[in-house]
């Protein structure tokens, strides 16, 4: 086995989920609102070599996106642990590390600074950011007024460009017109064929993982079912899903 880029012990994560009741009926009738804990990571454990492309898939609701964000450093597991072995991490996500008051041009400074590069650093990749984004004049206007293509975009282009050891993709590549997906996509062989940079995405198209992934994690209902090969184990999960 190679040199490890990032592992995964014994990794639970759960979360309260409060049944539909209104604030203002609950302080009316002085009636606690109720919680459901919902077991969202059960005992995960992998490891993945630098270099690797880890694709993780599952039905909706099976715990990879919030497994994905415990490993990025968004959510803390209730126990087991994350070991990313002294890499730098990103994560490529709609709805994550952006300030929607901000505008497209501010969340790249926020999201380099986040990611640890420098001031100088981020100015220097800023316009290549921008460029490749096709944003055009939206850039300077609140990301909060992005559908969700230019969102996609945005967060991409940061990603892609600010370059980490590891980077983490949930569904991004699934989002926006043909044209910028074709791009993403080639942006993503360039990327991975450097063999020191370990990717895990996240997704629901096989024929992305085909394409771009070398080792597969199946997650259903929080439990690691099987990690292996795109041999063993795409076609089981596809029957599965069938």
């Amino acid at each position: 086995m190679g040199e490890i880029a990032l592992e995964v012990k014994d990794l639970y994560i759960t979360y309260n989920c409060m049944k539909n009741y209104s604030i203002k009926k609950s302080l009316l009738r002085l009636k606690k609102v109720e919680k459901n804990r919902i077991e969202a990571v059960k005992g995960v454990s992998f490891s993945l070599e630098k270099g690797k492309i880890l694709g993780i898939v599952g039905k909706n609701g099976s715990g990879k996106s919030t497994m994905l964000k415990s490993i990025a450093g968004i959510f803390a597991p209730d126990s087991g642990t994350v070991d990313l072995h002294g890499n730098t991490i990103s994560l490529m996500s709609i709805g994550v590390g952006f300030s929607n008051e901000l505008t497209g041009r501010e969340n790249i400074a926020l999201s380099g600074m986040l990611l640890g590069f420098s001031a100088e650093q981020i100015k220097d990749k800023t316009e290549e950011i921008i460029r490749f984004s096709e944003l055009g004049k939206f850039i300077d206007m609140p990301v909060r007024t992005y559908s969700s293509g230019m969102h996609s975009k945005l967060a991409f282009s940061i990603t892609a460009i600010l370059e980490t050891d590891i980077m983490l993709i949930d569904e991004v590549l699934s989002v926006g017109d043909a044209k910028f997906k074709k791009k993403s996509l080639n942006k993503m062989k360039e990327l991975i064929s450097d063999t020191n940079r370990t990717v895990v995405i996240v997704s629901h198209s096989m024929d992305t993982l085909k394409k771009l992934c070398d080792t597969i994690l199946w997650i259903n209902d929080g439990e690691m079912m099987m990690y292996g090969s795109i041999e063993d184990v795409l076609p089981k999960y596809e029957e599965f899903m069938s």
